[in-house]
């Protein structure tokens, strides 16, 4: 019975060692590297978020976003065109609500969680009724926000514009919608989540939407090349898909949208 025995032993602690390194190696994968602490960028940008308000889409998103990492993220708030700088560069870590494009992907990637379409604001003085009108009236003025990407068709429209000299750049929404009102510009691109202000700045009298035919567009985490290793951002995304499973993402946007606009926005 001692030989037994021994001989058991022998044979259950090599089993045992295994399940160890098994249970280590799955713990590991389960998120994140917590091991250094990580910087987050949010942008002001309608009800994606508010600095006014320290409020937002994008502010609860990463609330729980950190939380479900357990690691230590900083939080701050920067232009747009910053934050493509800093991401690129590896000084940056993560930001959000990012669209991607062929030079994006060299420097980021993307974690997906919502999507959609994008829209011509424009003055209803202006006589523009569809997009080919404020193509052709050169007398007219586009305003965007600085570094900013959309759907391929207004992207074109930008890219022309631009050429011709006619787009006025801002840092944010606020200024834009100011030079609209002044009639400095007649016309910008918006997204669903700048439609509260619309009706906050009374803007929605003196315009109308035009929208773009273009298919949804996808938003997501951004995260530097540069600063997380390909497996890294495999665990971050890994984190965001969760989210989007667990109907965590939706219930997010149900606080800004109603039930089928969120819905429409998430799920895809």
């Amino acid at each position: 019975m001692t030989i037994c025995f021994l001989t058991a032993q022998r044979l259950v602690r090599p089993l045992f060692a295994a399940a160890l390194l098994i249970c280590s190696l799955g713990t590991s994968a389960a998120g994140p590297d917590c091991s250094r602490s990580y910087t987050l960028a949010l942008h002001d940008h309608g009800l994606l978020y508010s600095a006014d308000t320290n409020s937002g889409i994008d502010k609860d998103f990463s609330d729980e976003l950190i939380r479900r990492s357990g690691c230590k993220v900083t939080v701050s708030l920067m232009p747009r065109a910053r934050i493509w700088q800093l991401i690129e560069s590896g000084a940056l870590d993560f930001s959000l609500s990012g669209i991607t494009n062929p030079e994006r992907k060299r420097f980021a990637g993307f974690a997906w969680y919502f999507t959609n379409k994008y829209y011509l604001l424009v003055r209803k003085d202006s006589g523009v009724r569809t997009l080919a009108d404020f193509e052709r009236n050169d007398k007219l003025q586009l305003g965007i926000i600085r570094s900013f990407r959309y759907s391929e068709t207004a992207n074109g429209l930008v890219d022309r514009l631009l050429e011709a000299r006619r787009v006025t750049q801002a840092g944010g929404l606020s200024p834009l919608y100011q030079t609209l009102m002044l009639n400095h510009i007649q016309g910008m691109i918006i997204e669903p989540f700048d439609y509260p202000a619309l009706e906050e700045r009374n803007i929605r009298d003196q315009s109308q939407i035009i929208e773009f035919p273009d298919p949804p567009v996808l938003h997501g985490l951004i995260m530097s090349n540069k600063a997380l290793s390909a497996a890294e951002q495999a665990q971050w995304k890994a984190l965001v898909d969760a989210m989007r499973a667990d109907g965590s993402v939706r219930k997010i946007f149900e606080k800004y949208f109603k039930a089928d606009l969120a819905a429409a926005l998430v799920n895809f």
